[in-house]
């Protein structure tokens, strides 16, 4: 039986340090579900909002439809990135505040797994509590997980692809199928890059089994099922399969990593400049963090010194570095970007159609960038000096936390913004009161996925319990954009609208809408929006049109 202080020391304690970082980067504020004055723009927005109407919605099936956040663009709770696990546990509760979000819980969910499953790792090769605490700490202050904290909290599960580098690293097969399951159906039920990253290191791990002669093919076979068919049912009621060929999008060979980007600070750093790098590389950031970047020069130091052999290491995982090679030259994709500069050679159609599953190919570094930060700190704690460890890890830690202050702390006032149960940019006054009591539904004509002021019309309508189309989704299934499409165009040719539903129309429809206009609706504007509003000329509780700006 495990005693209490090493219960402590081995769960509360490496939690303790995951919740003491997110104190420091995140704050309390995030932490208050009633607090969504944070959430009010970009991808925050999104999440926020695809939880929103998901809260909303009739109970489906599959469980993560989404019908009323987009009408017939709608698809799933998954493609607002509003991490389907939490939306799934707190759907169903009906004593909820009205104004409720569950990201700042998330994120603080990441940092202390982050360091749970960081100080497993650590264990591996740190025998002292001293070093393994230190290296937990390097390993939660990531900055690529960091990044992602704000405008895509989703991809902040950087604790699942350690956990999956753990299972693979861990010595033995025990529990195999229930270790692996929850890692790989939580990935799914998180963000589809996760489960891709993950799952990548899933098959590496049995692979690499395999071939060691660790696992006999019938228990492969029998592995492979079960966890295919759990992350299959995973995937199926998180909504990924109701877009066709939507799943497809541009981008692949623009949002890429950056040769360099292991030691390009991109503004995390106070001492270190940052490296030309094109538009889309925003993506690919995988900086190191100035400490891993002196631990790493150290590393090289005593390697060469010590001329440690690693034939030992290269048979019993054959396969990690192809893998990993594998891995980079998708995240560099055929645009390859050294600093400013970039060469290109051809792709077959048939694969870059394939690699833009991932278009956001950066991203897919993120399991080598733990790997290359793990390798230099078990060459650091195994061949450095056993009195000098502590000390650099230790300097290695502070020169971590304080120079990549330049990156967290500009976040860390967003999270900071005065708490509230609203929006500064909500629609509000008694034009739109109105509207929400008269209408159901607000469409955005042209409609398109993050049109503009999509997120004000959004906020508005999931407020007042209506549907719409002014939405932001990861991704659309064209046959129905364009099926939207076509029947915007046909509204706007007839002069026929839906007497239930609120119409926002951009600049160039306007002229359109006014050929056909009908003596009861009406075409103002409000608020800076073209709003066509059906039957308004007909309501006698209405606000007389002449008060509101004609467009």
């Amino acid at each position: 039986m495990q005693s209490r202080h090493g219960f402590l020391a081995d769960h509360l304690w490496p939690a303790l340090l995951g919740a003491l970082a997110f104190m420091l980067v995140v704050g309390a504020r995030a932490l208050d579900p009633t607090n969504i004055a944070w959430l009010g723009d970009g991808d925050a927005a999104q999440h926020y909002l695809g939880w929103l109407f998901y809260r909303q919605a009739p109970w489906g099936f599959p469980l993560g439809g989404n019908p009323g956040y987009g009408l017939e663009i709608a698809n799933s709770v998954i493609y607002a990135d509003a991490i389907p696990l939490l939306a799934f546990v707190f759907k169903p509760l009906s004593l909820l505040p009205e104004t409720f979000q569950y990201i700042g819980l998330w994120l603080f969910i990441c940092f202390v797994a982050q360091g749970w499953i960081a100080w497993r790792l650590a264990g591996l090769f740190a025998q002292r509590r001293s070093v393994q605490t230190l290296v937990t700490a390097l390993l939660v202050f990531s900055p690529p997980m960091f990044l992602r904290l704000h405008d895509h909290s989703s991809l902040a599960g950087h604790f699942l692809i350690l956990a999956a580098l753990y299972l693979y690293f861990r010595p033995g097969n025990a529990r195999r199928l229930l270790c692996w399951a929850p890692v790989l159906t939580i990935a799914a039920l998180v963000h589809a890059y996760l489960l891709g990253m993950t799952g990548g290191i899933w098959v590496l791990d049995v692979a690499t089994r395999r071939l060691r002669g660790e696992l006999p093919t019938r228990a492969v076979l029998a592995e492979t099922v079960a966890l295919m068919t759990m992350v299959g049912v995973a995937c199926w009621q998180a909504g990924y399969f109701g877009i066709g060929t939507g799943a497809v999008a541009s981008g692949y060979g623009y949002y890429r990593m950056n040769l360099l980007a292991l030691f390009d600070a991109d503004g995390w750093s106070y001492l270190l400049g940052d490296i030309p790098q094109a538009e889309g590389e925003y993506e690919g950031f995988n900086y190191l963090g100035l400490g891993l970047v002196v631990l790493a020069a150290f590393a090289v130091v005593i390697l060469v010194l010590r001329r440690p052999r690693f034939g030992a290491a290269l048979r019993r995982h054959p396969l990690l570095l192809p893998a990993a090679g594998a891995v980079l030259l998708f995240a560099l994709t055929n645009r390859i970007g050294i600093g400013g500069y970039e060469f290109e050679f051809p792709l077959p159609e048939k694969l870059y159609y394939l690699a833009s599953v991932f278009r956001a190919s950066g991203r897919m570094f993120w399991p080598v960038f733990y790997l290359v930060a793990l390798g230099i700190l078990y060459a650091v704690v195994r061949y450095g000096p056993p009195r000098l460890i502590v000390a650099v890890l230790s300097v290695a830690l502070v020169l971590q936390i304080a120079d990549t202050r330049a990156g967290w702390w500009p976040m860390r006032q967003r999270f900071d913004t005065e708490p509230s149960q609203t929006w500064p940019q909500a629609l509000a006054g008694p034009f739109w009161e109105q509207a929400a009591a008269r209408y159901t539904r607000v469409r955005h004509i042209a409609p398109k996925s993050m049109a503009p002021h999509w997120a004000q019309l959004s906020f508005f309508a999931g407020t007042h319990g209506m549907t719409t189309d002014a939405v932001y989704l990861a991704r659309v299934s064209r046959d129905a954009m364009r099926q939207s499409e076509q029947n915007a165009a046909t509204r706007l040719r007839d002069g026929q609208y839906e007497a239930d539903t609120l119409f926002i129309l951009d600049n160039r429809s306007v002229q359109a809408a006014r050929a056909t206009l009908n003596d009861d609706d009406i075409l103002v504007r409000v608020d800076g929006l073209n709003v066509l509003a059906p039957g308004w000329n007909r309501c006698t509780t209405c606000m007389p049109v002449a008060s509101i700006q004609a467009p």
